[in-house]
């Protein structure tokens, strides 16, 4: 899945989700999209990596759809 990423110079770009957790941590994007809108880091709310969500799922398994 990509992600809509803006890095720190502004530029606009779409990585692999699975990127996103290295590009946080590097501080090399100030800002990804959600399905809500833009999350800036350091000011919105993110779940870091390895932080257990306790919360109910809201995902969608495809696998099961008719």
């Amino acid at each position: 899945m990509l992600i809509t990423v803006m890095y720190q110079d502004g530029k606009i770009g779409m990585v692999e989700f699975s990127q996103l957790d290295q590009l946080i941590q590097s501080q090399k994007i100030k800002q990804f999209m959600r399905s809500e809108g833009w999350v800036t880091l350091g000011i919105d709310s993110i779940r870091e990596s390895d932080e257990e969500y306790n919360n109910p799922e809201r995902r969608q398994d495809f696998r099961r759809t008719k």
